[in-house]
């Protein structure tokens, strides 16, 4: 049996794909991110993990391919990753002591079988101030964050709920991606 391939760079994924004691390998996905405006959030992470797994399918056609995205949506506008301070400055300021989802979407292919899902989950934020955005931004945690924020790092001082699947809030809903490895036939 040929190992899962996970078509993502992330750390937070590949963390919990070890959690699992599931064998992967890495092949991280050169197609674009980019998207129409106007886009709901679950059919981006729905495009985009589909665009990724089916970029590295084509390549190792035999392997099981998973490919993940995960967008943090406030008032129907998407948040991508903060490219500088302003931006996650600007992020931080409208997620302040307000309740925004996180989707994460998931694509296995496997033998030209193509399997997709998203998981939502609504996070809420304390009030925060001027000052606990200063001190997140100078941890330089947000830079590389969909929303410039990690739940499983020190983002998790900013959460004052989750509502919904936390193993999603970090890229992976990992129950129903473990449910859906077995549905598409991967031993586990």
């Amino acid at each position: 049996m040929k190992p899962l391939i996970l078509a993502s760079g992330s750390p937070r994924r590949s963390e919990l794909l070890k959690q699992m004691d599931i064998p992967f390998e890495i092949h991280k996905s050169g197609v674009s991110e980019d998207l129409p405006p106007h886009i709901y959030p679950q059919d981006a992470v729905i495009e985009l993990s589909s665009r990724k797994a089916l970029d590295v399918a084509s390549q190792y056609p035999d392997y099981f391919v998973l490919g993940a995205d995960t967008v943090v949506s406030i008032q129907k506008e998407i948040l991508g990753k903060p490219h500088d301070q302003d931006a996650a400055i600007s992020m931080l300021k409208k997620l302040s002591g307000a309740t925004h989802q996180v989707y994460t979407g998931v694509t296995i292919v496997t033998k030209g079988s193509v399997h997709s899902f998203f998981e939502a989950t609504d996070v809420t934020f304390w009030e925060l101030s001027e000052q606990d955005i200063k001190k997140y931004i100078e941890s330089g945690e947000p830079f590389d964050k969909a929303g410039g924020y990690g739940i499983q790092g020190k983002g998790a001082y900013l959460v004052k709920e989750i509502k919904g699947d936390y193993y999603s809030v970090m890229g992976l809903p990992l129950s129903k991606t473990m449910r859906a490895l077995k549905k598409c036939g991967f031993p586990l």
